[in-house]
């Protein structure tokens, strides 16, 4: 069974977990045999990274990273403040091993209150996670704080684009899991 996880990278706010939320409820909706979890990082207390093992922590912040390793795809979700992803959600990737995300397929949404934080994430985001080896889906997801209205997504074009990615994200993983199946059986050792 493929798992994703979608992560709202932030520790403050709601608008980067509706977006995520969206997709993994999407998600749902369309396919019963994959299981979706959200991991909220407003809902844990994550320690700062301090270049140990992964394995090596406890609490919380072992509990968020076991189960981001189980995954087989993610939707990671960042608020973008100050021109930039937060502290959070860089910590976390600090915590994580360099190859956390090899072979592993990634769809990316993020949120801010204008359109002139566009490229954030095209210019921060993906390069953390192309180091960290994501299979990353090209397309990204950008909702502009006039997307939301009373903790909801009303803009029908925000929800396509969301639900557009979910549908991305299952096949780039599915097509994933294939060509691993076909490498794994022609080098079985």
């Amino acid at each position: 069974m493929l798992k994703v996880i979608g992560i709202a990278g932030s520790v403050v706010g709601s608008k980067t977990r509706i977006a995520v939320e969206q997709i993994l409820n999407n998600i749902e909706k369309q396919h019963a045999d994959i299981e979706t979890e959200l991991i909220n990082l407003g809902e844990f207390d994550l320690v700062f990274s301090d270049g140990r093992d992964y394995r090596d922590y406890s609490g919380d912040t072992k509990a968020v990273l076991e189960k981001i390793m189980t995954a087989d795809a993610y939707v990671i979700g960042t608020p973008i403040f100050q021109a930039s992803i937060p502290g959070a959600l860089k910590n976390l990737f600090d915590l994580l091993p360099n190859e956390a995300f090899r072979e592993k397929v990634v769809g990316v949404v993020a949120t801010a209150g204008s359109a002139k934080h566009y490229l954030v994430p095209e210019h921060q985001l993906k390069p953390i996670l192309s180091y960290m080896k994501a299979v990353i889906i090209p397309k990204y997801v950008f909702v502009e704080e006039k997307s939301y209205y009373q903790k909801e997504i009303v803009d029908d074009d925000a929800i396509f684009r969301l639900n557009r990615l979910a549908d991305d994200l299952v096949h780039g993983a599915n097509v994933f899991s294939e060509i691993q199946k076909e490498k794994d059986s022609a080098f079985p050792f």
